[in-house]
């Protein structure tokens, strides 16, 4: 009985650890991400991340994520989207960027 208490127990705790989840906020450059203003700004965006700082998701109640994979969200750079994939910590695996 133990050991099956134990067993669920863990398989609980990978379950937890990453949540699927749609995370719904604006695709910036992490240098930029601070700045409430620069939501929205699909130029300034665009220009950041060519020079190198990494896209991130701000959300409107300032929430800052990561994405594990920049090549799927930087199209998006600037924009409002609503991201489909798995949360663990602050950093979203993502299956799918929709724009909002």
């Amino acid at each position: 009985m133990k050991k099956a208490f134990a067993m669920f127990a863990v398989v609980a705790g990978f379950s937890i650890s990453a949540m699927a989840a749609d995370v719904t906020g604006y695709v910036i450059d992490e240098k930029c991400s601070t700045k409430a203003a620069m939501k929205g700004d699909v130029d300034c965006a665009n220009r950041c991340m060519k020079g190198g700082s990494p896209a991130v998701l701000v959300t409107d109640d300032g929430k800052i994520y990561k994405f594990d994979d920049q090549a799927k969200v930087v199209e998006h750079a600037g924009q409002k989207v609503t991201v489909t994939g798995k949360v663990k910590g602050m950093t979203i695996t993502v299956d799918k960027v929709n724009p909002v």
